[in-house]
Protein backbone atom coordinates (compact mmCIF):
# COMPACT_ATOMS: atom_id res chain seq x y z
CA UNK A 1 0.00 0.00 0.00
CA UNK A 2 1.71 3.48 -1.22
CA UNK A 3 2.54 5.39 2.04
CA UNK A 4 -0.41 7.90 1.36
CA UNK A 5 -2.96 5.41 1.42
CA UNK A 6 -1.28 4.20 4.76
CA UNK A 7 -1.43 7.48 6.19
CA UNK A 8 -5.52 8.36 4.82
CA UNK A 9 -6.55 5.70 6.42
CA UNK A 10 -4.67 3.79 8.98
CA UNK A 11 -4.35 7.47 11.00
CA UNK A 12 -7.71 8.22 12.94
CA UNK A 13 -6.28 11.69 13.18
CA UNK A 14 -6.24 12.53 9.79
CA UNK A 15 -9.62 12.34 7.99
CA UNK A 16 -12.17 10.69 9.96
CA UNK A 17 -10.91 11.48 13.25
CA UNK A 18 -9.70 15.08 12.81
CA UNK A 19 -13.58 15.31 11.51
CA UNK A 20 -14.60 13.73 14.73
CA UNK A 21 -12.47 16.11 16.58
CA UNK A 22 -14.16 18.78 15.32
CA UNK A 23 -17.47 18.05 16.92
CA UNK A 24 -16.43 16.35 20.07
CA UNK A 25 -17.27 19.47 22.19
CA UNK A 26 -19.43 18.45 25.21
CA UNK A 27 -21.12 21.06 27.59
CA UNK A 28 -22.44 19.84 30.80
CA UNK A 29 -24.82 22.93 33.25
CA UNK A 30 -26.31 21.39 35.67
CA UNK A 31 -28.65 23.73 37.56
CA UNK A 32 -31.11 23.04 39.96
CA UNK A 33 -33.66 25.70 42.13
CA UNK A 34 -32.71 26.47 45.31
CA UNK A 35 -29.38 24.82 46.92
CA UNK A 36 -28.33 22.87 44.24
CA UNK A 37 -25.02 22.23 42.73
CA UNK A 38 -23.64 25.10 41.08
CA UNK A 39 -23.59 25.81 36.87
CA UNK A 40 -20.72 23.86 35.61
CA UNK A 41 -19.66 23.89 32.56
CA UNK A 42 -16.87 22.09 30.82
CA UNK A 43 -16.05 21.79 26.73
CA UNK A 44 -14.13 19.47 24.95
CA UNK A 45 -13.20 20.52 21.68
CA UNK A 46 -9.89 20.69 19.92
CA UNK A 47 -7.90 20.65 22.88
CA UNK A 48 -4.37 19.64 23.88
CA UNK A 49 -3.91 16.45 25.54
CA UNK A 50 -3.44 18.65 28.51
CA UNK A 51 -6.14 20.86 28.32
CA UNK A 52 -8.12 17.88 27.66
CA UNK A 53 -6.74 16.43 31.18
CA UNK A 54 -8.15 19.35 32.90
CA UNK A 55 -11.27 19.27 31.74
CA UNK A 56 -11.28 15.23 32.45
CA UNK A 57 -10.55 16.06 36.22
CA UNK A 58 -13.05 19.20 36.38
CA UNK A 59 -15.66 16.40 35.42
CA UNK A 60 -14.51 13.42 37.12
CA UNK A 61 -14.93 15.89 40.50
CA UNK A 62 -18.49 17.17 39.46
CA UNK A 63 -19.68 13.99 39.53
CA UNK A 64 -18.12 12.93 42.05
CA UNK A 65 -20.41 15.71 43.82
CA UNK A 66 -23.48 14.65 41.40
CA UNK A 67 -23.67 11.47 40.35
CA UNK A 68 -26.96 11.53 39.24
CA UNK A 69 -25.81 13.97 36.25
CA UNK A 70 -26.28 12.05 33.15
CA UNK A 71 -25.37 15.02 30.83
CA UNK A 72 -22.18 15.10 32.87
CA UNK A 73 -21.61 11.29 32.03
CA UNK A 74 -22.09 12.00 28.79
CA UNK A 75 -19.83 14.41 28.35
CA UNK A 76 -17.15 12.46 30.39
CA UNK A 77 -17.28 9.67 27.61
CA UNK A 78 -16.94 11.88 24.83
CA UNK A 79 -13.81 13.35 26.71
CA UNK A 80 -12.67 9.89 27.00
CA UNK A 81 -13.34 9.11 23.68
CA UNK A 82 -11.07 12.59 22.28
CA UNK A 83 -8.46 11.25 24.83
CA UNK A 84 -8.27 8.00 22.44
CA UNK A 85 -8.02 10.02 19.82
CA UNK A 86 -5.21 12.37 20.80
CA UNK A 87 -3.13 9.71 22.68
CA UNK A 88 -3.87 6.88 20.64
CA UNK A 89 -4.55 5.23 23.79
CA UNK A 90 -7.16 2.94 23.06
CA UNK A 91 -7.91 1.92 26.36
CA UNK A 92 -9.97 4.76 26.52
CA UNK A 93 -12.49 3.30 24.68
CA UNK A 94 -13.93 1.02 27.16
CA UNK A 95 -13.68 3.51 29.68
CA UNK A 96 -15.95 5.74 27.00
CA UNK A 97 -18.42 3.34 26.96
CA UNK A 98 -18.61 2.36 30.33
CA UNK A 99 -19.24 6.44 31.62
CA UNK A 100 -22.16 6.69 28.40
CA UNK A 101 -23.72 3.45 29.30
CA UNK A 102 -24.26 5.17 32.82
CA UNK A 103 -25.23 8.49 31.49
CA UNK A 104 -28.30 6.82 30.06
CA UNK A 105 -29.12 4.56 33.14
CA UNK A 106 -28.85 8.13 35.01
CA UNK A 107 -31.22 10.12 32.35
CA UNK A 108 -32.80 6.71 30.04
CA UNK A 109 -35.01 9.50 28.51
CA UNK A 110 -34.30 12.05 26.14
CA UNK A 111 -30.05 11.85 26.77
CA UNK A 112 -29.23 12.58 22.59
CA UNK A 113 -26.08 13.91 24.67
CA UNK A 114 -25.57 9.95 25.18
CA UNK A 115 -26.25 8.80 21.85
CA UNK A 116 -24.23 11.08 20.24
CA UNK A 117 -21.00 10.06 22.30
CA UNK A 118 -21.68 6.34 22.11
CA UNK A 119 -21.72 7.65 17.62
CA UNK A 120 -18.20 8.86 18.47
CA UNK A 121 -16.96 6.28 20.03
CA UNK A 122 -18.20 3.38 17.43
CA UNK A 123 -16.85 5.14 14.47
CA UNK A 124 -13.45 5.73 16.60
CA UNK A 125 -13.90 1.40 17.01
CA UNK A 126 -14.57 1.34 12.96
CA UNK A 127 -18.05 0.02 13.79
CA UNK A 128 -19.95 2.51 11.53
CA UNK A 129 -23.07 1.09 11.32
CA UNK A 130 -23.45 1.44 15.19
CA UNK A 131 -22.44 5.10 14.87
CA UNK A 132 -25.01 5.36 12.63
CA UNK A 133 -27.49 3.76 14.41
CA UNK A 134 -26.35 6.44 17.53
CA UNK A 135 -26.33 9.24 15.22
CA UNK A 136 -29.94 8.65 14.21
CA UNK A 137 -31.26 8.16 18.36
CA UNK A 138 -29.32 11.09 19.32
CA UNK A 139 -31.57 13.18 16.38
CA UNK A 140 -34.87 11.55 17.44
CA UNK A 141 -34.41 13.10 20.85
CA UNK A 142 -32.80 16.28 19.13
CA UNK A 143 -33.10 16.72 15.54
CA UNK A 144 -30.55 20.11 15.87
CA UNK A 145 -27.53 18.52 17.62
CA UNK A 146 -24.13 18.94 16.11
CA UNK A 147 -22.52 16.48 17.18
CA UNK A 148 -24.68 13.91 16.01
CA UNK A 149 -25.59 15.17 12.43
CA UNK A 150 -21.99 15.30 12.16
CA UNK A 151 -21.33 11.44 13.18
CA UNK A 152 -24.55 10.72 10.77
CA UNK A 153 -22.40 12.01 7.79
CA UNK A 154 -18.82 10.27 8.97
CA UNK A 155 -20.83 7.12 9.60
CA UNK A 156 -22.64 7.12 5.90
CA UNK A 157 -19.49 8.18 4.28
CA UNK A 158 -17.18 5.61 5.82
CA UNK A 159 -20.40 2.89 4.62
CA UNK A 160 -19.94 3.90 1.13
CA UNK A 161 -23.53 5.14 1.15
CA UNK A 162 -22.14 9.00 -0.42
CA UNK A 163 -25.66 9.84 -1.76
CA UNK A 164 -26.90 9.66 1.63
CA UNK A 165 -24.06 11.14 3.04
CA UNK A 166 -24.26 14.10 0.88
CA UNK A 167 -28.26 14.22 1.65
CA UNK A 168 -27.13 13.94 5.07
CA UNK A 169 -24.08 17.29 5.40
CA UNK A 170 -26.53 19.54 3.57
CA UNK A 171 -28.83 18.71 6.51
CA UNK A 172 -26.72 19.08 9.23
CA UNK A 173 -25.13 22.57 7.04
CA UNK A 174 -28.86 23.91 6.90
CA UNK A 175 -29.69 22.83 10.85
CA UNK A 176 -26.15 23.23 12.39
CA UNK A 177 -24.30 25.39 9.75
CA UNK A 178 -20.44 26.13 10.92
CA UNK A 179 -17.01 24.14 10.49
CA UNK A 180 -17.88 20.64 10.94
CA UNK A 181 -20.57 20.94 8.23
CA UNK A 182 -18.33 22.78 5.97
CA UNK A 183 -15.42 20.21 6.36
CA UNK A 184 -17.87 17.14 5.62
CA UNK A 185 -19.13 18.79 2.67
CA UNK A 186 -16.10 19.57 1.42
CA UNK A 187 -14.94 15.87 1.71
CA UNK A 188 -17.75 14.41 -0.22
CA UNK A 189 -16.74 16.81 -2.94
CA UNK A 190 -13.84 15.69 -2.52
CA UNK A 191 -14.33 12.29 -2.77
CA UNK A 192 -16.45 12.94 -6.00
CA UNK A 193 -13.42 14.57 -7.69
CA UNK A 194 -15.00 17.81 -7.12
CA UNK A 195 -11.94 19.38 -6.08
CA UNK A 196 -12.48 22.63 -7.39
CA UNK A 197 -15.73 22.90 -5.11
CA UNK A 198 -14.34 20.98 -2.19
CA UNK A 199 -11.43 23.91 -2.02
CA UNK A 200 -14.27 26.52 -1.97
CA UNK A 201 -15.96 25.02 0.83
CA UNK A 202 -13.12 24.58 2.87
CA UNK A 203 -12.12 28.23 2.26
CA UNK A 204 -15.58 29.37 3.40
CA UNK A 205 -15.01 26.80 6.43
CA UNK A 206 -11.68 28.88 7.29
CA UNK A 207 -13.19 32.41 7.25
CA UNK A 208 -15.91 31.19 9.54
CA UNK A 209 -13.14 29.16 12.01
CA UNK A 210 -11.82 31.39 15.15
CA UNK A 211 -11.07 28.64 17.32
CA UNK A 212 -7.32 27.97 16.49
CA UNK A 213 -7.71 23.95 16.63
CA UNK A 214 -10.61 24.87 13.78
CA UNK A 215 -8.49 27.00 12.21
CA UNK A 216 -5.24 24.56 12.04
CA UNK A 217 -7.71 21.44 10.84
CA UNK A 218 -8.86 23.78 7.62
CA UNK A 219 -5.95 24.81 6.64
CA UNK A 220 -4.38 21.35 6.98
CA UNK A 221 -7.18 19.91 5.00
CA UNK A 222 -6.56 22.74 2.03
CA UNK A 223 -2.74 21.55 2.21
CA UNK A 224 -4.10 18.04 2.17
CA UNK A 225 -5.96 19.44 -1.58
CA UNK A 226 -3.00 20.60 -2.51
CA UNK A 227 -0.61 18.19 -2.08
CA UNK A 228 -2.90 15.66 -3.57
CA UNK A 229 -2.74 17.53 -6.52
CA UNK A 230 0.95 18.22 -7.04
CA UNK A 231 1.21 22.14 -5.45
CA UNK A 232 3.56 21.93 -3.08
CA UNK A 233 4.23 25.46 -2.67
CA UNK A 234 0.56 25.92 -1.95
CA UNK A 235 0.28 22.56 0.24
CA UNK A 236 3.91 23.87 2.02
CA UNK A 237 1.72 27.48 2.72
CA UNK A 238 -1.50 25.99 4.35
CA UNK A 239 0.48 23.54 6.73
CA UNK A 240 2.50 26.58 7.63
CA UNK A 241 -0.57 28.73 8.39
CA UNK A 242 -1.97 25.51 10.24
CA UNK A 243 1.07 25.28 12.44
CA UNK A 244 0.83 28.95 13.02
CA UNK A 245 -2.98 28.71 13.98
CA UNK A 246 -1.98 25.68 16.38
CA UNK A 247 1.84 24.98 16.70
CA UNK A 248 1.16 21.14 18.43
CA UNK A 249 -1.22 20.34 15.55
CA UNK A 250 -0.17 17.10 14.44
CA UNK A 251 -1.98 16.18 11.10
CA UNK A 252 -0.33 19.58 10.20
CA UNK A 253 2.95 18.50 11.45
CA UNK A 254 2.65 14.69 9.13
CA UNK A 255 1.42 16.76 6.49
CA UNK A 256 4.76 19.10 6.72
CA UNK A 257 6.75 15.35 6.81
CA UNK A 258 4.85 14.44 4.32
CA UNK A 259 5.48 17.25 1.80
CA UNK A 260 9.50 17.16 2.83
CA UNK A 261 9.93 14.02 1.51
CA UNK A 262 8.01 14.46 -1.71
CA UNK A 263 10.54 16.85 -1.77
CA UNK A 264 14.05 14.95 -1.21
CA UNK A 265 14.37 16.41 2.31
CA UNK A 266 13.90 13.13 3.99
CA UNK A 267 16.28 14.28 6.82
CA UNK A 268 13.42 17.13 7.77
CA UNK A 269 10.66 14.63 6.81
CA UNK A 270 11.82 11.98 10.00
CA UNK A 271 12.10 15.28 12.42
CA UNK A 272 8.81 16.13 12.25
CA UNK A 273 7.71 12.57 11.76
CA UNK A 274 9.10 11.48 14.64
CA UNK A 275 7.77 14.75 16.79
CA UNK A 276 4.34 13.67 15.24
CA UNK A 277 4.82 9.94 16.49
CA UNK A 278 6.38 10.60 19.78
CA UNK A 279 3.35 12.06 21.01
CA UNK A 280 0.70 9.90 19.13
CA UNK A 281 2.12 6.36 18.34
CA UNK A 282 -1.02 5.54 15.89
CA UNK A 283 0.02 2.67 13.30
CA UNK A 284 -0.39 5.54 10.55
CA UNK A 285 2.17 7.58 11.65
CA UNK A 286 4.46 4.79 12.88
CA UNK A 287 4.26 3.05 9.61
CA UNK A 288 4.54 6.33 7.77
CA UNK A 289 8.24 6.92 9.55
CA UNK A 290 8.96 3.55 9.22
CA UNK A 291 8.68 3.95 5.27
CA UNK A 292 10.75 7.28 5.84
CA UNK A 293 13.51 5.01 7.74
CA UNK A 294 13.35 2.39 5.06
CA UNK A 295 13.90 5.21 2.05
CA UNK A 296 16.82 6.12 4.53
CA UNK A 297 18.38 2.98 4.64
CA UNK A 298 17.80 2.32 8.32
CA UNK A 299 16.07 -1.18 7.90
CA UNK A 300 16.60 -1.63 11.51
CA UNK A 301 14.75 1.48 12.68
CA UNK A 302 12.28 0.80 10.15
CA UNK A 303 11.43 -2.65 11.65
CA UNK A 304 10.87 -1.47 15.10
CA UNK A 305 8.39 1.15 13.45
CA UNK A 306 6.70 -1.47 11.86
CA UNK A 307 6.25 -3.64 15.08
CA UNK A 308 4.57 -0.91 16.73
CA UNK A 309 1.83 -0.99 14.30
CA UNK A 310 1.45 -4.81 14.97
CA UNK A 311 1.43 -3.98 18.63
CA UNK A 312 -1.53 -0.91 18.38
CA UNK A 313 -3.41 -3.54 16.06
CA UNK A 314 -3.45 -5.85 18.99
CA UNK A 315 -4.54 -3.73 21.32
CA UNK A 316 -7.02 -2.07 19.73
CA UNK A 317 -8.57 -5.51 19.02
CA UNK A 318 -8.51 -5.85 22.78
CA UNK A 319 -10.70 -2.49 23.18
CA UNK A 320 -13.31 -3.31 21.07
CA UNK A 321 -11.63 -1.67 17.70
CA UNK A 322 -12.49 -3.74 14.64
CA UNK A 323 -8.88 -2.90 12.75
CA UNK A 324 -9.74 -4.87 9.25
CA UNK A 325 -8.99 -2.35 7.20
CA UNK A 326 -5.66 -1.41 9.27
CA UNK A 327 -4.92 -5.04 8.92
CA UNK A 328 -5.09 -5.27 5.14
CA UNK A 329 -3.57 -2.12 4.23
CA UNK A 330 -0.42 -3.21 6.53
CA UNK A 331 0.11 -6.54 5.93
CA UNK A 332 -0.30 -6.45 2.36
CA UNK A 333 3.24 -4.26 1.92
CA UNK A 334 4.78 -5.26 5.59
CA UNK A 335 3.62 -7.77 6.63
CA UNK A 336 1.28 -11.72 5.89
CA UNK A 337 -0.23 -11.24 2.25
CA UNK A 338 -2.55 -14.21 3.47
CA UNK A 339 -3.51 -12.33 6.61
CA UNK A 340 -3.98 -8.99 4.80
CA UNK A 341 -6.48 -10.86 1.60
CA UNK A 342 -8.93 -12.21 4.73
CA UNK A 343 -8.68 -8.77 6.44
CA UNK A 344 -9.62 -6.77 3.45
CA UNK A 345 -12.92 -9.16 2.86
CA UNK A 346 -13.88 -9.18 6.03
CA UNK A 347 -14.24 -5.40 6.03
CA UNK A 348 -15.55 -5.41 2.56
CA UNK A 349 -18.83 -7.56 4.06
CA UNK A 350 -19.38 -4.72 6.38
CA UNK A 351 -19.04 -1.52 4.31
CA UNK A 352 -18.42 -0.85 0.83
CA UNK A 353 -16.48 2.53 0.84
CA UNK A 354 -14.12 3.49 -1.71
CA UNK A 355 -11.27 2.97 0.36
CA UNK A 356 -12.13 -0.59 1.40
CA UNK A 357 -12.60 -1.22 -2.68
CA UNK A 358 -9.26 0.14 -2.78
CA UNK A 359 -7.42 -2.09 0.10
CA UNK A 360 -9.34 -5.34 -1.18
CA UNK A 361 -8.10 -5.01 -4.67
CA UNK A 362 -4.12 -4.42 -3.25
CA UNK A 363 -4.87 -6.96 -1.51
CA UNK A 364 -5.71 -9.24 -4.14
CA UNK A 365 -2.78 -8.08 -6.21
CA UNK A 366 -0.17 -8.94 -3.83
CA UNK A 367 -1.72 -12.38 -3.73
CA UNK A 368 -1.58 -12.35 -7.62
CA UNK A 369 -5.40 -12.38 -7.92
CA UNK A 370 -4.80 -9.25 -10.64
CA UNK A 371 -8.80 -10.11 -12.36
CA UNK A 372 -10.34 -10.24 -9.49
CA UNK A 373 -8.33 -7.08 -8.15
CA UNK A 374 -9.17 -5.33 -11.86
CA UNK A 375 -13.00 -4.79 -10.49
CA UNK A 376 -12.43 -3.42 -7.30
CA UNK A 377 -9.91 -0.83 -8.42
CA UNK A 378 -12.49 -0.15 -10.89
CA UNK A 379 -14.78 -0.05 -8.18
CA UNK A 380 -12.79 2.80 -6.05
CA UNK A 381 -11.88 4.93 -9.03
CA UNK A 382 -15.78 4.71 -9.70
CA UNK A 383 -16.44 8.26 -7.59
CA UNK A 384 -13.77 10.13 -9.16
CA UNK A 385 -11.43 10.50 -6.33
CA UNK A 386 -8.67 11.78 -7.41
CA UNK A 387 -6.03 9.89 -5.35
CA UNK A 388 -2.86 9.42 -7.07
CA UNK A 389 -2.47 6.31 -4.51
CA UNK A 390 -6.21 4.77 -6.30
CA UNK A 391 -4.34 5.33 -9.63
CA UNK A 392 -1.28 3.55 -8.79
CA UNK A 393 -2.48 0.76 -7.63
CA UNK A 394 -4.91 0.83 -10.65
CA UNK A 395 -2.00 0.80 -12.44
CA UNK A 396 0.16 -1.66 -11.46
CA UNK A 397 -2.96 -4.14 -11.24
CA UNK A 398 -3.44 -3.34 -15.25
CA UNK A 399 0.07 -3.85 -15.73
CA UNK A 400 0.33 -7.21 -14.03
CA UNK A 401 -2.64 -8.08 -16.73
CA UNK A 402 -0.71 -7.07 -19.81
CA UNK A 403 -3.36 -4.32 -20.10
CA UNK A 404 -0.20 -2.21 -21.18
CA UNK A 405 -1.57 0.98 -22.88
CA UNK A 406 -4.53 1.23 -19.67
CA UNK A 407 -1.27 1.02 -17.34
CA UNK A 408 0.95 3.81 -18.70
CA UNK A 409 -2.38 6.05 -18.60
CA UNK A 410 -2.77 5.37 -14.72
CA UNK A 411 0.49 5.37 -13.78
CA UNK A 412 1.14 8.48 -15.18
CA UNK A 413 -2.04 10.21 -14.03
CA UNK A 414 -0.75 9.00 -10.57
CA UNK A 415 2.30 11.01 -11.06
CA UNK A 416 1.05 13.49 -12.16
CA UNK A 417 -2.03 13.80 -9.34
CA UNK A 418 0.94 13.78 -7.04
CA UNK A 419 4.64 13.44 -8.24
CA UNK A 420 5.45 12.54 -4.69
CA UNK A 421 2.39 11.21 -3.30
CA UNK A 422 4.62 7.80 -1.87
CA UNK A 423 8.34 8.22 -0.60
CA UNK A 424 8.58 4.12 -1.72
CA UNK A 425 6.01 4.12 -3.89
CA UNK A 426 6.30 6.82 -6.33
CA UNK A 427 9.92 5.74 -7.66
CA UNK A 428 8.13 2.05 -8.19
CA UNK A 429 5.55 4.04 -10.49
CA UNK A 430 8.55 5.71 -12.26
CA UNK A 431 9.95 2.40 -12.72
CA UNK A 432 7.03 0.14 -13.70
CA UNK A 433 6.14 3.72 -15.89
CA UNK A 434 9.79 3.45 -17.98
CA UNK A 435 9.39 -0.32 -18.12
CA UNK A 436 5.91 0.32 -20.51
CA UNK A 437 8.05 2.88 -22.38
CA UNK A 438 5.71 5.98 -21.10
CA UNK A 439 6.22 9.30 -18.72
CA UNK A 440 4.48 11.10 -16.67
Amino acid sequence: MTRTATVRLLTLGLILAMIVGLTLGATIRTREDGAGPRTTAVTVDQVSASTLSASIGRLQRHLREQPRDGRGWAALGIAYVERARLTADASYYPKAEGVLRRSLRETPDGNDAAHAGLAALAAARHDFAAALREADRALAVNAYGPRALASRVDALVELGRYREAMAAARLADSRAPGVPAFTRLAYLHELHGRTGEARRVLRLAAASATDPGDVAYVRTRLGELARAEGDRAAAGREFAAALKADPADLAALAGRARLRAAAGDLAGAVRDQEAVVARAPLPGHVTALGEMYDAQGRADRARGQYAIAGTWERLAQANGVTPDLETALYAADHGDRAAALRAARAEWKRRRSVHVADALAWALHVNGRDEEALGYAREAAATGFRDASFRYHLGMIEKALGRDAAARRDLAAALRLDPGFSVLHAPRARAALAELGGGP
